[in-house]
């Protein structure tokens, strides 16, 4: 099994498969490096060099008291790019990821850095204020939590369990896990691994 162990103890997992122009990949919460095997099966074997890390506090690296925001994610991917020494990489990230990618460029910069991308990554703060004039107006949230809107969302669960259309049923890899079906209803879809996905990933790589 593939860690580092980072400054403040903490043991961070990772995979590296293939060779090539390197792409790393940070996962949403709450899950692992697991999320994306389907992408990095898919780039290894176009010719790329994969790497994936399980955030702290997630999958088979270990948890930790402290560094459970963005800058110790950020601080853990340095970590691994360093000690791996990746050069020219594309780093990747959905969701929480790709805030931790957006971080990892802000506090280390973009000197190992060829590209990133951000899959429905997590902004910084949606509200628009002084500090962040490019944020959504109050408004817009107040529209959310309107009695209509609410409603319109259930019909729409309501349309997709009338057409037989459910989330898969999410097991682990050694089948002694299932998710809930509560929690199955929000897995993002990207981790949905199709080929599609995986296309469009090297039309952005390249």
């Amino acid at each position: 099994m593939s860690t580092i162990t980072v400054k403040d103890g903490t043991t961070i997992y990772f995979k590296d498969w293939g060779k090539g122009p390197a792409v790393t990949f940070s996962h949403g919460w709450p899950l692992n490096s697991d999320a994306w095997d389907g992408q990095m099966l898919f780039l290894v074997q176009h010719g790329y060099r994969c790497v994936a890390v399980d955030r702290r506090g997630h999958g088979r690296s270990s948890q930790s008291s402290t560094g459970n925001d963005m800058d110790g994610y950020a601080d853990d991917l340095a970590a691994v790019i360093e000690a791996l020494d990746l050069k020219d990489a594309t780093l990747i990230g959905h969701s929480t990821g790709g805030g931790e990618v957006a971080r990892y460029v802000g506090r280390h910069g973009s000197k190992r850095v060829a590209k990133a991308v951000l899959l429905a990554a997590v902004p910084p703060i949606m509200l628009k204020t002084a500090a962040n004039p490019e944020g959504l107006p109050a408004e817009v949230f107040t529209r959310m939590e309107m009695p209509g809107c609410i409603q319109q969302g259930r019909q729409s669960q309501h349309t997709r369990t009338q057409r037989g259309i459910s989330p898969p049923r999410l097991v682990s890899k050694d089948g002694s896990t299932r998710f809930p079906r509560h929690q199955q209803e929000h897995f993002p879809r990207p981790y949905l691994m199709t080929n599609t996905i995986c296309i469009r990933t090297i039309r952005v790589l390249r």
